[in-house]
């Protein structure tokens, strides 16, 4: 990519968005695009043509998404499939009708079935059946990357599809229902910690920053000890989902986007698959570390790197989600990229960023 290359980064406010838009300004990059979704809703056709009527991006990093965890999942199934569907039509659409140079599209580990055989390689996609509480958001993810591959294949673009594992770090989600399980456990844990000790100016700034179903600092000592019951939360007790068994990979959000922006450097869609290949498939590239932790391990961590002296329980009636989850990122390593940063040192820069 040339440095004064005019490039549409979609979702650049969001966890995946914000720390691409930051490395390709670290790596000299001058010309990036971006809208807020109230500038640009993605949902809607018309405007995304003509933003690329009018902006003609010569290359697009598609991080845009509607994400959750396992609660919103299960609760926001038809929002899951749906809205992410239509932004990838919008996106990858005009994309190709505007002749975009090349396009990175940002999917998830959770495209992988189930009862993968772990750790997973790309060429484990549509072997078995997907982990259910997330299955409109996998299906949605696997269409994207599938349209990358059969825009390739049909037209010869280069639409590179990649697969990040779970992913944390800057502006990331600490919505109590919607967020993911890292930042969720770093926010529950921070406010048992804040009540234990009796702080109630950091629990009324952390309500007023990242209000819970309407109640912020504003609210009575009671109505906020009361929404935050709900969520697992109390003054000697965190609640937290599942039995803390299953075991996770995380990577550090800067790292996956250093990631992204190696590949839209240095990768072509012939790079992705074997030459002489008679069925070309699973093109997509995993990006992950390798290394896994249990959920109940990650929340020790936490609350030791927050100090927290309370209880800390599993609800075991709560679905643990898939039982474990490990990418092979092999492939990535064999183009020339490797993670720097482990979890321990992760959950410690996270915590200090969520304290501002």
């Amino acid at each position: 990519m040339d440095k004064n290359a005019k490039i549409y980064v979609a979702g650049h406010h969001g966890l995946v968005g914000s720390a691409i838009w930051k490395n390709l300004q670290e790596k000299g990059y001058t010309n990036l695009v971006g809208r807020t979704h109230k500038e640009l809703d993605l949902l809607d056709g018309a405007a995304v043509k003509q933003f690329f009527d009018e902006e003609m991006p010569e290359y697009v990093f598609l991080a845009a998404a509607f994400v959750g965890g396992i609660m919103a999942n299960s609760i926001y199934r038809a929002d899951f499939i749906y809205k992410n569907l239509q932004i990838q039509q919008n996106v990858i659409g005009e994309s190709f009708r505007h002749q975009v140079k090349k396009l990175l599209f940002l999917g998830s580990t959770c495209i992988y079935p189930r009862d993968a055989e772990q750790p997973m390689k790309e060429d484990v996609l549509l072997t078995s059946p997907l982990e259910y509480t997330n299955e409109p958001y996998a299906i949605a993810k696997i269409a994207g990357l599938k349209m990358c591959e059969s825009f390739n294949l049909q037209y010869g673009t280069n639409y590179i599809a990649v697969m990040p594992t779970n992913l944390y770090g800057p502006n990331d989600n600490f919505d109590l229902e919607r967020s993911h399980v890292l930042p969720a456990m770093i926010r529950k844990v921070h406010l048992a910690h804040c009540l234990k000790k009796g702080d109630w100016e950091a629990v009324r700034k952390d309500m007023n920053l990242r209000p819970v179903e309407g109640i912020s600092g504003a609210n009575s000592n009671e109505e906020i000890l009361r929404i935050l019951r709900k969520y697992g939360i109390t003054e000697t007790e965190v609640t937290l989902w599942g039995t803390g068994t299953p075991l996770r990979e995380f990577l550090w959000s800067e790292e996956m986007a250093d990631a992204s922006v190696f590949v839209m450097e240095h990768v072509d869609f012939k790079d992705t698959y074997k030459a002489g290949a008679k069925d070309i498939r699973n093109c997509h590239i995993n990006i992950g570390t390798g290394k896994e932790i249990t959920i109940r391990e990650l929340a020790g961590l936490i609350v030791n790197t927050v100090g927290y002296q309370g209880e800390l329980t599993f609800d075991s009636s709560k679905p643990d989600g898939t039982m474990r989850k490990l990418t092979d990122p092999s492939k990535l390593h064999n183009l020339g990229w490797h993670h720097k940063i482990d979890i321990e040192e992760g959950v410690q820069k996270m915590y200090e960023w969520y304290l501002g």
